[in-house]
């Protein structure tokens, strides 16, 4: 099993942080974020690749605290959405089982990655009410059938998910094919495609709950988390 992290992202809305250091590597409780996805994965799997970008030279010192660790340049990071993290890492993805994570999340809890996991999924808090956030639509047998904005009394997507190998080479084939297509793919996501290709996946939700795993996109959100990053908003 490997997994691929993706770090190469601007993180704008992270500002004033994120003009020193790159997002992943804001400290939550004095640790970077991207050392609590990689704490938790890191015996689990055979190779960490993170996916770097922004700010790429901050992330060397992983390799040396993590010698499993390589890291993948994402040369189109400020022209292309996260979709172009999928496609810079297309020659490990699909050679075995892999998670794929956000870099930019605080794992409490890593017992969350040794879950076991029968199928292809994504992870998913459930959130009462409507979220304008990512969400998953599931029919009556639990597979999902939209992973899209905005929904009602469903289960929001938090930044990991889980593929067996065959179905991570047919997501990363569909990624290359639509960048055979100028001009229909700068602007994807890459769970846009993951949507598309919903019917060949049968993917399910593995439910996590709400304080173990956060995926934190602003100062003020870094703040509910961690109290010391109060002069910044």
């Amino acid at each position: 099993m490997i997994a691929i992290l993706m770090a190469a992202g601007l993180g704008t809305r992270m500002a004033p942080l994120t003009q020193k250091v790159a997002k992943p590597l804001v400290k939550v409780y004095g640790k970077p974020m991207i050392e609590t996805v990689i704490d938790g994965l890191y015996e689990l799997v055979e190779r960490v690749y993170v996916v770097v970008g922004y700010k790429s030279e901050q992330f060397k010192y992983l390799t040396e605290k993590y010698p499993k660790l390589e890291l993948i340049e994402n040369t189109e990071y400020t022209t292309i959405n996260n979709i172009s993290s999928i496609h810079a890492a297309r020659e490990v993805m699909g050679s075995d089982d892999c998670f794929i994570c956000e870099a930019d999340l605080f794992v409490s809890d890593p017992s969350i990655f040794r879950d076991k996991l029968e199928g292809s999924c994504y992870f998913g808090k459930f959130v009462k009410g409507h979220s304008d956030d990512w969400v998953f639509d599931l029919n009556e047998k639990g597979i999902i059938t939209r992973v899209g904005k905005h929904g009602d009394d469903a289960y929001n997507m938090c930044g990991v998910a889980w593929f067996k190998a065959g179905d991570a080479g047919l997501i990363r084939d569909s990624i290359d094919d639509a960048y055979s297509k100028p001009g229909t793919y700068e602007t994807l996501f890459w769970d846009d495609i993951v949507n598309r290709e919903l019917g060949k996946l049968n993917l399910r939700v593995h439910p996590v709950k709400s304080d173990q795993i956060v995926e934190i996109d602003s100062v003020a959100e870094l703040e509910t988390v961690d109290p010391n990053y109060r002069e910044y908003n």
